[in-house]
């Protein structure tokens, strides 16, 4: 009965509309757009984490490699290639006690060109529950000129639950002589432990991105950025050696007891990625999804 209530509440509490913490005050779109949502919950069971449930609607589907130990992991798959104005993408995902659950993508993500007055919203809800642990590790997502993205990730954990978040992003593509002369994104993390709030992190980048990047003060002309996120009991023990492999263009920070912040900045994606490997690697315990190594 105590299972049951808590799948119960854990549907009714991400709900797509209530996940998205995206502006509802957008122009209805004139053109069909792409819409998609998928669902995965698990469980730990005496022969290691077992799919609970599944749910996926439209442009958004989950794949479910074989790999090794006792995690399960989902690859996300955007049926639609990208995201433009009027899109709406929502994930969620639950990882029941005792599981270990690993979410990535299965390519990179990207924000197109938009219409006038018309958003794309991405939205994210992650629930871990006692003894739990959830990695949340997609790709990056490419920002082209002239695009228009909201994006949210909400987290709620229980006591003992511990959660990896990484959000890389690109500012255009630096090989194609892309840059972001005009566009919009705005993106917020927030994540919550028995109830209360231990990490939140919001940005909005709006009109000539590329010129406000290229501040000394801002990201001193940064093509590349990615936020990584360790919430568990033993955050403070990985401080050092993440220091130690991250460049001179990254920051980390123990924000708060069992809170592990790092910002990572880089001239393009290529340089971003080779960074950010080792790291999640070290903070993954080596278990980095297969497609972060190609």
């Amino acid at each position: 009965m105590l299972e049951l209530r808590a799948k119960t509440a854990w549907r009714e509490a991400f709900q797509i509309t209530e996940l998205a913490g995206i502006s509802t005050e957008r122009a209805t779109p004139v053109q069909p757009r792409a819409h998609g949502s998928a669902r995965v919950s698990v469980i730990g069971t005496d022969r290691g984490t077992v799919l609970d449930g599944l749910r996926q609607e439209g442009a958004l589907k989950a794949l479910f490699p074989r790999v090794s130990g006792r995690q399960c992991q989902a690859v996300l798959i955007n049926t639609a290639g990208g995201v433009t104005g009027g899109d709406v993408f929502a994930t969620q995902a639950r990882a029941g006690r005792g599981a270990h659950l690993s979410l990535t993508t299965q390519a990179a993500e990207r924000g197109y060109r938009a219409q006038p007055f018309e958003t794309a919203g991405l939205s994210t809800g992650l629930m871990v529950e006692e003894g739990a642990r959830l990695d949340w590790m997609p790709q990056e997502t490419i920002l082209f000129d002239g695009c228009s993205v909201e994006r949210s990730l909400k987290a709620d954990l229980a006591g003992s639950a511990r959660l990896l978040v990484v959000e890389p992003l690109v500012f255009g593509r630096a090989a194609h002589g892309e840059s972001l002369d005009d566009a919009f994104f705005r993106d917020r993390i927030e994540i919550r432990r028995d109830g209360k709030p231990v990490f939140l992190d919001a940005m909005t980048l709006a009109g000539d991105v590329r010129a406000h990047l290229a501040r000394p003060d801002i990201a001193g002309g940064a093509g590349a950025m990615a936020s990584v996120i360790l919430v568990s009991e033993d955050a403070d023990l990985y401080l050092d050696r993440l220091r130690g492999m991250l460049p001179a263009t990254a920051g980390a920070s123990l924000v708060r007891d069992g809170v592990l912040f790092a910002r990572v900045l880089a001239p393009d994606g290529y340089v971003l990625r080779r960074s950010l490997v080792p790291v999640l690697k070290l903070l993954s315990d080596d278990a980095l999804p297969r497609n972060w190594m190609t």
